[in-house]
């Protein structure tokens, strides 16, 4: 296990479309260990296998402290009416927007001995769904603003000391 460099908007992989997991073996199983070691840290709600590099349909969530992984997640239900939601996301660190999301979301997948996963709740939970899901369709959180909001963001982070 290792804790893994966060990749940085600008890195291409951020854009990958995650191909699904056809087999668990060493390299599912070290990657799963890395998602879940690099996301236990406070303040980290969430990691998909594209911010550490791995172009793998997985991701870890560390919520009320407690980490845990989805192998080949999909969405399955999308409920209530969208809020906009104040959201961040390590991969563009020190911007704060608010996104639309659903109040409640459900997410099916596996877990390493390839028992189905579903995963169902509600505020950051739901948040997180939704946000590490997108990222393993190669979308960044900011591609959800308003046109206003993406503006500001791409001005903040074309003047941010990391970019």
């Amino acid at each position: 296990m290792a804790v893994r460099d966060i990749r940085i908007f600008g890195d291409p992989v951020l854009r990958t479309v995650c191909d699904p997991i056809l087999e668990v073996d060493d390299g599912v199983r070290a990657l799963v260990d890395d998602l879940c070691e690099t996301v236990d840290f406070d303040g980290r709600a969430g990691l998909a296998a594209t911010q550490i590099g791995h172009t793998q349909r997985a991701f870890s969530l560390n919520i009320d402290g407690k980490v845990s992984y989805v192998l080949n997640p999909e969405i399955v239900a999308l409920e209530g009416e969208p809020q906009l939601t104040g959201e961040g996301c390590l991969s563009v660190p020190n911007l704060w927007f608010d996104v639309l999301r659903y109040p409640k979301a459900t997410v099916r997948g596996m877990d390493l001995d390839g028992n189905e996963i579903v995963i169902s709740g509600e505020g950051l939970l739901a948040q997180a769904l939704q946000h590490e899901c997108d990222h393993l369709d190669g979308k960044l959180y900011i591609s959800r603003l308003d046109r206003e909001s993406r503006g500001e963001a791409m001005r903040q982070i074309r003047t941010s000391d990391w970019f």
